[in-house]
C-alpha cells in the first residue's frame, strides 16, 4: 500500500477540511473518491494556487475524477459547493416540495438535483430563513391526497433531473418493463388442416405412396416469425444519462425467456461503432454494463452519426438484419457531419428494417421543432419518432412497435418542415 508523506498545512487548515467535504459530497453522489485521491487533491490545489478559478476547477477534477461519466456530477457540486455563495438555498429548494407561486419556477439542470442530495447528506431539510414557533398562528394544510404516487411521478420524471435514489429506484422499475412483439407471418408455411393454401409437396408424397392416388389434399397456413430487434445507442456527451437507463431497460428486454424477439442485438455509437451484444448476455446488470463501458471508449465524447450508420451499413446490417427486424435509434439527432451522408445512411437503414424508430430525448420540450440540420436529415427515413426521456416513455414503445400506423411526432414536425 502506498505511504503518503506529511502535508505541509497551516495550523488552521481549512483548506485541507473543505476538500475533505467536498471530496465527502462526491463520494455521496457516487463517484469513488479515496483518501489517496483526497491527499493528492489538496496537494495539487496547493500546486496551482488560487489565483485563477478555472485552475483551481481543473485540478480538482484531475485529482478526484477517474470515469468521463462523472464528469456532470463533479461540476455540478463544485458549482454548488465552491463557486454559488449561496448554494446551500438553492439546494433547501431543491430538495423540499415546491409549490407553484412561491417557489422560483425553474427545472433542475443535470445532476443538480444529484449534487444537492449529496451536499446535504445528514443536514436537516429545512427552509431556510423560516423561524417555527408554537404560537397560534394561521398555518396552512395542503391537501395532497390526489397528487401522483412517488412510483407514477418517477414514470414522468426526466432521466437527467433524478437523484442518485430516484435512479435507483428507475433502474429498478425499468427491469419490471416489458417490451411484447407481435409476430408476423413468415413466407414459410406448417401444417394446418384450415390453412388456406394447398401443400402440394406434402400432398404428391402421399399420392405416392398408394400407387399416385391423391387421397388427401394437404393445406398448410403460414408460419409464425418473431422478428430481430436491433438498437442502436448515442453514447456521447449529451446523451450520457439517457444512454445509461435505455441501456439497463435493453440488458431486461435481452434476458426476458418468452418476450418475442428471436434476438436482441445492442451496439453504441458515439465517434465510432461498438457491438456489446454478447456482454447483454450476463446476468447481472451492473456487470454487463460496465463490461460494455469498457468496450465502447467513446462515451461521452463526440458524436458522428452518420459515420456510424455507414459502419453499421456496411459491416452489420447483412447479418443482423437479413429478417426484418425492428431497429431502435436512440439519439438526439445534433451531428457535424455532412447532412447529405446522414441522410444516405438512414435511407439505407430504413430500407433494410422492417420498422425503424426514432427515440429523441429533446421531444421532452414542448417547443421542439426541426431546426438542426442532423434531425432534418433524418427524419424523413423513420416510421416513427418519439420521445424517450422517462420511464413512461420507453413504456410506451410496446405499443409503438406494434401499431403499424403509429408515427409519434413524426407528422406534425415533417408538416412543419414542409410548411
Amino acid at each position: 500500500m502506498p505511504r503518503y508523506p506529511d502535508i505541509d498545512l497551516p495550523d488552521d487548515p481549512k483548506l485541507g477540511h473543505n476538500i475533505t467535504h467536498f471530496a465527502r459530497a462526491l463520494r455521496a453522489a457516487g463517484l469513488p473518491v479515496g483518501p489517496g485521491q483526497v491527499i493528492d487533491a489538496v496537494r495539487a490545489a496547493a500546486a496551482a494556487g488560487f489565483t485563477s478559478r478555472e485552475d483551481f476547477f481543473y485540478a480538482l477534477r484531475a485529482s478526484l475524477v477517474t470515469r468521463p461519466e462523472h464528469l456532470t456530477v463533479f461540476a455540478q457540486i463544485f458549482r454548488l459547493y465552491w463557486r454559488d455563495p449561496r448554494y446551500m438555498e438553492h439546494m433547501m429548494a431543491m430538495m423540499l416540495p415546491a409549490i407553484r407561486g412561491v417557489q422560483e419556477d425553474r427545472g433542475a439542470q443535470a445532476a443538480e438535483k444529484r449534487a444537492a442530495e449529496a451536499l446535504l447528506d445528514g443536514v436537516a431539510q429545512d427552509a431556510p430563513g423560516i423561524e417555527t414557533d408554537d404560537s397560534d398562528e394561521m398555518q396552512i394544510d395542503i391537501d395532497a391526497s390526489a397528487t401522483m404516487s412517488t412510483e407514477e411521478r418517477l414514470r414522468q420524471l426526466d432521466f437527467e433531473q433524478m437523484s442518485t435514489a430516484e435512479i435507483a429506484e428507475a433502474k429498478r422499475m425499468l427491469a419490471r418493463l416489458r417490451l411484447p412483439v407481435k409476430p408476423f407471418a413468415s413466407r414459410r408455411g406448417i401444417a394446418s388442416p384450415q390453412g388456406a393454401r394447398i401443400d402440394m409437396r406434402r400432398s404428391m408424397r402421399g399420392a405416392l405412396r398408394h400407387g399416385g392416388e391423391m387421397r388427401r389434399i394437404h393445406r398448410k397456413a403460414p408460419r409464425d416469425r418473431w422478428p430481430n430487434l436491433v438498437v442502436l445507442c448515442d453514447i456521447s456527451g449529451s446523451m450520457s444519462q439517457y444512454s445509461r437507463m435505455v441501456l439497463h431497460f435493453l440488458h431486461a428486454v435481452a434476458n426476458q425467456k418468452g418476450a418475442g424477439w428471436a434476438q436482441v442485438h445492442a451496439f453504441t455509437f458515439g465517434t465510432r461503432l461498438t457491438n456489446i451484444t454478447r456482454h447483454l448476455a450476463t446476468r447481472d446488470v451492473d456487470a454487463a454494463l460496465a463490461a460494455a463501458g469498457r468496450q465502447a471508449q467513446d462515451w461521452e465524447g463526440g458524436t458522428r452519426i452518420g459515420a456510424c450508420l455507414h459502419a453499421f451499413n456496411r459491416d452489420w446490417s447483412r447479418r443482423v438484419m437479413g429478417q426484418g427486424a425492428v431497429v431502435l435509434l436512440i439519439t438526439d439527432g445534433l451531428d457535424r457531419d455532412a447532412p447529405e451522408d446522414l441522410a444516405r445512411e438512414m435511407e439505407r437503414l430504413h430500407l433494410s428494417s422492417r420498422r425503424l424508430l426514432w427515440l429523441n430525448p429533446l421531444l421532452r420540450w414542448e417547443g421542439f421543432a426541426a431546426k438542426a440540420q442532423g434531425i432534418r436529415a433524418m427524419l424523413p427515413h423513420v416510421d416513427a419518432f418519439r420521445a424517450g426521456h422517462s420511464i413512461a416513455t420507453l413504456d410506451d414503445l410496446a405499443d409503438a412497435i406494434s401499431r403499424q400506423g403509429d408515427t409519434g411526432e413524426k407528422a406534425r414536425l415533417m408538416a412543419a418542415m414542409q410548411g
